[in-house]
């Protein structure tokens, strides 16, 4: 099963005004081959269909518990894309054309088909598709498999990094890209217990450390990138048996927590009239009071 806390992984700066054509580019750190849902969506079903459970249980405990974060990734990067669509219409009447904008800018579909939100779809407006996720059941090869996909990630997130200067979304990249780095290692300590083989003296790939972005530098900064969090108030603490000994790219002991981190605030976003969203008035919602007070 699973628990929700109403909070985000870390506090986002919650702009002004936002950027239409940002908000695309970070749509593939969501929606793409290589975005947070198919990590979520790969690694939560190689849990479900885990075998030998207790006999393997660290790899277990390791894909389990890293699945929960991807949850709050996959929130965390909607929230960022949210964000970023900020202040791109006006509100007026609809002969006014409010959403005159939207024409000109890269994802016109998501100001048609949401209001003005994220989508489950790529930089390109391709829908997420369940054939991106892998679980072949073999333990070896999923545990390859998904340090493949946590590199193609961090790959994808740095280009994006790149492409915009928004605050917003470099501050997300940049937590996502030391996150990221957690996981790629981890995958690979995995396959060292499981195989032999060292691929930690691969990484970091892209060969760029997290340190020369700005906004990630101060998450490694604050240990970030050395903890593995069980996600859980008693399950997934096997995980110990495979994250332990020191970080390869800083030297500092690895750590695993116990539960979640303490998060963020999740915005609270405004209504958009132009785009008849929520729908909800103020007449509407002095109603909807009266009925709720009713009924308690």
């Amino acid at each position: 099963m699973f628990k929700r806390v109403n909070k985000i992984a870390i506090e986002l700066p919650n702009p002004e005004y936002g950027d239409a054509n940002a908000a695309a580019a970070v749509q593939e750190l969501l929606g793409g081959k290589f975005g947070e849902m198919s990590t979520l969506n790969n690694y939560m079903y190689q849990s479900f269909n885990f075998r030998q459970k207790g006999k393997l249980k660290p790899f277990y405990d390791l894909v389990a518990s890293i699945t929960a974060e991807e949850f709050g990734h996959v929130e965390l990067v909607s929230t960022t894309i949210n964000l970023l669509s900020k202040g791109t219409t006006f509100t007026a009447e609809p002969d006014l054309t409010p959403l005159q904008n939207a024409k000109d800018m890269r994802n016109t579909y998501s100001f048609i088909a949401t209001a003005q939100t994220s989508l489950a779809g790529d930089s390109m407006g391709n829908p997420w598709r369940g054939d991106n996720v892998f679980s072949s059941g073999n333990l070896v090869l999923d545990l390859l498999h998904n340090f493949f996909l946590e590199i193609g990630a961090r790959t994808h997130k740095m280009r994006v990094y790149e492409m915009t200067d928004h605050p917003t979304a470099r501050e997300m990249i940049g937590y996502l890209l030391v996150r990221g780095g957690v996981h790629v290692l981890a995958y690979a300590k995995a396959l060292e217990i499981a195989t032999g083989v060292d691929l930690t003296k691969m990484l970091p790939i892209p060969s760029l450390d997290n340190r020369a972005f700005d906004h990630a530098r101060k998450y490694e900064e604050q240990g970030v990138g050395n903890v593995l969090f069980t996600w859980s108030d008693g399950d997934y603490k096997d995980i110990r048996a495979i994250w332990k000994g020191t970080n390869p790219s800083n030297g500092q002991p690895l750590v695993v927590q116990e539960g979640m981190p303490e998060g963020g605030t999740v915005p609270d976003l405004d209504d958009l009239p132009e785009e008849f969203a929520p729908g909800i008035g103020k007449d509407d919602y002095d109603r909807i009071v009266k009925r709720l007070m009713e009924n308690m």
